[in-house]
């Protein structure tokens, strides 16, 4: 069976209601974490939270509907925090890509920028996104040695990190 086709841009506003229908969803539906929208101060404004320094953000969308999310958050210091990496459950999986793409264009948009790491904050019991980012050569650190300016959240209890001066002699 032939994957079905998405594409992925950078935030416009008018992708902000779908954005918080599928971050909300998953977060409330999928891992019951009581977080709703307005708990979300980023979400309200992604163009001032995410879309400044280093940091963007982008969507995908299959048939007009947003399937996928992901955003750098600039913290100073050549480093980035990845955030809002969330993809719909029927869109999940290699046979779509929606999630790889998602990431390969956040990587590749902050090795253009002179990014020099990304950092990431998930929970414990998100053990397919352990297994994604460790394939895409994320390393687990310890809470300790976060960046002083890492964004992190309450329900972050794993972290890992991406250097990408690792790669740039390859």
């Amino acid at each position: 069976m032939a994957s079905r086709q998405f594409t992925i841009h950078r935030y416009l506003p008018g992708d902000r209601e779908g954005i918080a229908r599928l971050i909300v969803g998953i977060q409330q539906g999928e891992f019951g974490i009581a977080i709703g929208y307005d708990d979300q101060p980023d979400l309200k404004d992604i163009p001032g939270f995410y879309q400044t320094g280093s940091g963007d953000f982008w969507v995908a969308r299959a048939g007009g509907a947003v399937v996928g999310t992901v955003a750098l958050k600039d913290i100073g210091n050549g480093q980035t925090a990845l955030r809002k990496m969330f993809v719909d459950a029927a869109w999940r999986g290699r046979e779509h890509g929606v999630a790889q793409s998602l990431l390969d264009t956040a990587i590749a948009s902050a090795r253009g920028r002179g990014v020099r790491e990304i950092v990431l904050g998930t929970t414990a019991k998100f053990l397919a996104a352990h297994r994604f980012y460790e394939k895409n050569g994320f390393a687990e650190i310890a809470a300790d040695v976060l960046p002083p300016a890492f964004p992190r959240m309450k329900v972050d209890t794993k972290f890992y990190r991406l250097d990408l001066t690792a790669f740039a002699a390859a």
